[in-house]
């Protein structure tokens, strides 16, 4: 059943591929139903896969394989927080090395756009201390950070 208020995302072909790496990848996702598409469709053929159920990170999505019109964008990520370095280092690793891209700030690309925040709680929970000297310098400290390194987090936060 799919949950009354789902996200879509939209792919070329290949949300079936998208859903099962997300799946192995990413703790509480998995993958639900497969649909294919009873008729011809712009995008597609009869029989091909057109919508794929998933869940990631316990948020219910649907892929839909509507083709090249409407690319992925910075404008939609997921963003998982993570425990600790080896969980990070494990998701970011694992997004980048399945022909993915890394950006800045704990922010990296999947190999089909999709935008992810791979986010220590060190991180979160430094730019929320009360102290804002400390904020900021834990925020200086990630501005300079491609992938998130939790040891310079929590030395920025000590000052």
């Amino acid at each position: 059943m799919v949950s009354k208020n789902t996200i879509c995302l939209w792919f070329n072909g290949t949300a079936q591929e998208a859903a099962e790496f997300y799946a192995a990848t990413i703790p509480d996702s998995r993958v639900g139903a497969v649909r294919r598409a009873p008729g011809d469709y712009p995008a597609g053929k009869e029989g091909d896969v057109l919508t794929v159920e998933f869940t990631v990170a316990g948020i219910p999505c649907i892929g839909l394989n509507g083709g090249p019109v409407f690319p992925h964008s910075e404008a939609f990520s997921f963003q998982i927080a993570t425990s600790d370095q080896e969980e990070t280092d494990r998701l970011w690793n694992a997004i980048i090395g399945n022909g993915g891209q890394a950006s800045a700030c704990g922010w990296c690309k999947d190999k089909w756009g999709l935008s992810w925040q791979i986010t220590p709680r060190a991180l979160t929970d430094g730019m929320a201390d009360p102290d804002q000297a400390v904020a900021k310098r834990v925020f200086e400290a990630m501005m300079t950070m491609t992938k998130i390194d939790i040891a310079a987090i929590e030395a920025a936060r000590r000052g």
